[in-house]
């Protein structure tokens, strides 16, 4: 006996939110990658690793906001813990592979596509990793095709992620280009669903396993506040809050840059995962002695502690 599936049990709200956190995670992660990658002086690791984990939650929360909506009106559904958290931490491998495989590699053809491949294969294994989480008194069946086409499009839209990673500097760009990856990770997750059947064991029956309201809190609210402090760095850092403003661009040619009266190189705002400075001393203080020596040097006409300024020429 077929089971009635409903995978929108509470209208547009589920689909709206599990995009809206999809987004979410593909803009921090993709804003974490540039900083990664246009900054010489950033912890390269950490940076690529905060991306990493993410697009890796905000993945895993759509997954599982969408699943909220899913229901099947024969039978209860319930949810393994432990399969649910496993597909949490494969998400989030996954992802650390293709970001990690672009951001030391770079984005050659060669590199994409096998990253894109491996990334693509692992977000098609979270969602069906999940789906087997799920317990209720029925069999789940899928249909073949629908299967292949939605794990197609999760390729596609792994390889397009981490090519963005990559080549899209700008802030508004990497915004357009999260709001892509949130329609095709989306799409990714309801072309899936397509493809289940259910079919009953018989009238009623007993499920094991937790609620979905008993698991709301636990699995969700931790993915979606370790976001919002992700979300917190991005937006205390300098450079990527300024995105394509001077400092993007002076720090993408090197970690500093010199002052205007050709002395030391200038220091720049400290971050989270940033290298410190090394055999540095500080610069002497605006209007000290030695920068009034330099003054004299460089402008003959500057005024001097020893009497009024003289002209060119003038001794």
């Amino acid at each position: 006996m077929l089971g009635t599936i409903d995978g929108f049990r509470y209208g547009a709200v589920t689909p709206v939110a599990a995009y809206l956190m999809a987004c979410l995670g593909g803009a921090l992660g993709l804003r974490c990658v540039v900083r990664s990658l246009h900054n010489r002086q950033s912890w390269k690791a950490g940076w690529l690793a905060l991306g990493a984990t993410s697009i890796g939650s905000g993945i895993w929360t759509m997954h599982f906001i969408a699943m909220i909506g899913f229901q099947v009106e024969e039978t209860r559904i319930g949810y393994d813990v432990g399969l649910t958290l496993l597909s949490l931490a494969v998400a989030i491998v996954v992802v650390g592979i293709g970001v990690f495989a672009v951001g030391y590699r770079g984005a050659s053809v060669g590199t994409l596509s096998t990253a894109g491949i491996v990334t693509g294969l692992g977000v098609a294994a979270m969602h069906y990793l999940g789906m087997s989480a799920l317990k209720l008194n029925a069999d789940i069946e899928y249909r073949t095709s629908t299967v292949v086409l939605s794990v197609l499009i999760a390729i596609v839209a792994a390889t397009a992620a981490l090519w963005a990673a990559v080549s899209i500097r700008g802030f508004l760009p990497s915004l357009g280009a999260s709001l892509v990856m949130g329609v095709a990770v989306s799409g990714m997750h309801y072309t899936a669903m397509a493809a289940v059947s259910v079919h009953l064991h018989g009238a009623g029956g007993s499920w094991s396993g937790d609620s979905p309201n008993s698991l709301l809190l636990p699995m969700l609210l931790g993915p979606a506040v370790f976001l919002l402090l992700a979300g917190v760095v991005v937006m205390f850092d300098p450079l990527l809050v300024m995105g394509e403003g001077d400092w993007d661009r002076s720090f993408a040619r090197g970690p500093v840059t010199p002052d205007a009266g050709g002395g030391r190189p200038a220091g720049r705002p400290g971050t989270l995962f940033d290298a410190p400075e090394r055999n540095g001393s500080p610069p002497a203080a605006p209007g000290g002695r030695r920068a009034r020596k330099r003054d004299t040097r460089t402008n003959p006409t500057a005024s001097t502690p020893y009497g009024p300024p003289r002209r060119p020429g003038e001794w």
